[in-house]
């Protein structure tokens, strides 16, 4: 770390704190040329994700999409916001552990239903029926013949 009165390379670490997010961590430095002191902040490095949209447009992953479709999904169910937070951050810790910087939004989607499958099926088929858009009851049918099926 460069001194920004001095420029000299070396210092110590006087103190080290989480800052209150628990985002990153502050560090208080001296300087072992000049003696003055400076804090610093150390932080993940993250890669943006692109998402590849069905008609093959990219956008940057936003996990509040994934907990607003969840939530539309989950109306008048008994499934609780935590557990809506819960699958969004599955998904996202998924995709970074998997070392993506570009995933297709049908893999996501994919991601979504295996979680909910579990926790509520009908706000699985709600969810399904829009992400994989039914376009008519037939459709609806073989969905839950699935769902029943997996059991």
């Amino acid at each position: 770390m460069k001194c920004p009165y001095c420029g000299y390379t070396e210092s110590k670490v006087v103190d080290s704190r989480s800052t209150e997010d628990n985002a990153s961590i502050r560090r208080r430095r001296e300087c072992q040329e000049c003696s003055k002191r400076y804090t610093t902040y150390e932080k993940i490095e993250t890669v943006p994700i692109l998402v590849i949209k069905k008609n093959m447009s990219r956008e940057y992953f936003d996990k509040s999409k994934i907990v607003n479709g969840l939530i539309k999904a989950c109306q008048k169910r008994t499934v609780s916001r935590s557990q809506i937070e819960d699958i969004a951050d599955e998904v996202e810790k998924k995709i970074n552990n998997e070392m993506l910087t570009e995933v297709k939004s049908e893999y996501i989607g994919e991601l979504i239903m295996e979680s909910l499958k579990n926790i509520d099926e009908i706000s699985y088929v709600r969810f399904a029926s829009v992400y994989r858009q039914f376009k008519d009851v037939n459709t609806f049918m073989e969905e839950i013949k699935r769902l029943i099926e997996s059991k």
